[in-house]
């Protein structure tokens, strides 16, 4: 998968940046200053970690080989996705904005609804 591909996904959803907070190796993308994925750029294959439902992250670890418990995260939330070309994009896709959709819930109704608004923009 093309990490610059995989990086303007994340970058086109609202409210969200990115940055390199923990080394120069390790990006991470906040949406409303809240972490939903860190992809590791000195792995290989590359890696991304995403926040994920648990009773689906075990779900997803049990059908495909490439999704671990999250490296480095509450592995109770968080899955890792080996991008070695054997998940389909589609699926990192949607893993990536059920990570984005799940923080989102998790924020403050008065950020949650600025969100909204960025996303009403964008629309």
């Amino acid at each position: 998968m093309d990490i610059e591909i995989l990086r303007q996904f994340c970058l086109q959803k609202p409210g969200v940046t990115e940055g390199f907070p923990f080394d120069e190796v390790t990006l991470v993308f906040k949406v409303m200053g809240k972490m939903f994925a860190i992809l590791a750029l000195d792995d290989t294959p590359k890696r991304i970690n995403l926040k994920c439902d648990p009773e689906k992250a075990i779900q997803l670890r049990a059908e495909y080989s490439s999704i671990l418990p999250g490296y480095h995260s509450n592995k109770k939330y968080w899955n890792t996705l080996v991008l070695d070309g054997s998940l389909p994009h589609e699926l990192v896709y949607e893993l990536i904005n059920h990570s984005l959709e799940l923080v989102v819930a998790g924020l403050p109704k008065k950020v949650q609804a600025a969100w909204q608004l960025l996303e009403n923009e964008q629309g």
